[in-house]
């Protein structure tokens, strides 16, 4: 191999090793080593698979909780999460809910006369993906793409709410909260009532904990395994906004989801 092919070979290895992610690495090495057992593991034999420090792989396996790709039973061992396993037997990543939720935000923007949003999850933000918006002067403008810490929005805190109180523990950890407005959630303990409140009542308020002046409502919609796919918000003025407006709200989210495949569990009597 002459010097000049030699040469390459190497800046393109070093290249490759430079785009490698450690943390990424190491939280695959161990959904890789999980998977190899039929029962639930201990943390040490998974260090021991790994060859990771048992507290490097404490803290990775505690993030993959907060995410939601693996559990811990009731003896603390872990094992793959049924989010994660439903995942990679997914057979509807095809599916585009954009297009399927315009003509029910079209609907809300037009009964309402604010401005209608779709946002998703991304780590410990929300990310604004569609929107609709009023043949107004004075609206809420989002615009897409823009991201929202999960503990200043309505749909943010439901799916704080969804991921439990773990999962709340470990944003508070990760984030510390920061404030935006004299009405931002500060403290685990306010945001963790909030946001499983917002889970119980199946919507949630966003009283200008964002912005000043800017108040919203947000439901959540579901994918046809339960999992939480997205959020359909209204914001508006906080003068502007109604009460009255969640019932609406409620009764698109249901019938989007049902349109993902979600199959809402009824409560049986007594």
């Amino acid at each position: 191999m002459s010097s000049n092919n030699l040469e390459k070979t190497k800046t393109k290895t070093k290249t490759k090793t430079k785009t490698r992610i450690q943390v990424i690495d190491r939280a695959a090495m161990l959904l890789d080593a999980i998977s190899r057992y039929s029962m639930p593991v201990t943390l040490k034999a998974l260090s021991a698979d790994t060859n990771l420090a048992p507290s490097t792989a404490f803290r990775i396996l505690h993030s993959l909780i907060d995410n939601r790709f693996v559990e811990r039973d009731g003896t603390g061992k872990y094992l793959l999460s049924g989010r994660l396993l439903r995942l990679s037997n997914y057979p509807n990543t095809n599916v585009d809910f954009r297009k399927i939720a315009i003509p029910y935000m079209e609907k809300l923007r037009d009964n309402f006369g604010e401005t209608i949003n779709l946002t998703t999850r991304e780590g410990d933000v929300v990310i604004y993906i569609e929107k609709a918006i009023p043949n107004r002067m004075m609206h809420v403008q989002q615009i897409i793409g823009s991201r929202a810490p999960l503990h200043v929005t309505g749909v943010g805190k439901m799916m704080l709410g969804m991921a439990g109180k773990e999962g709340i523990k470990g944003y508070v950890q990760r984030t510390n909260l920061p404030t935006y407005t004299r009405k931002t959630f500060s403290s685990f303990d306010t945001l963790m009532d909030e946001c499983m409140a917002c889970v119980e009542q199946g919507y949630a308020f966003d009283n200008e904990e964002a912005e000043m002046g800017v108040g919203c409502i947000g439901v959540l919609l579901h994918d046809r395994y339960g999992e939480v796919v997205a959020g359909l918000s209204v914001s508006a003025p906080i003068e502007r906004r109604k009460d009255e407006w969640v019932h609406d709200l409620i009764v698109a989210g249901k019938a989007l989801s049902a349109e993902l495949g979600y199959v809402e569990e009824s409560v049986s009597p007594g």
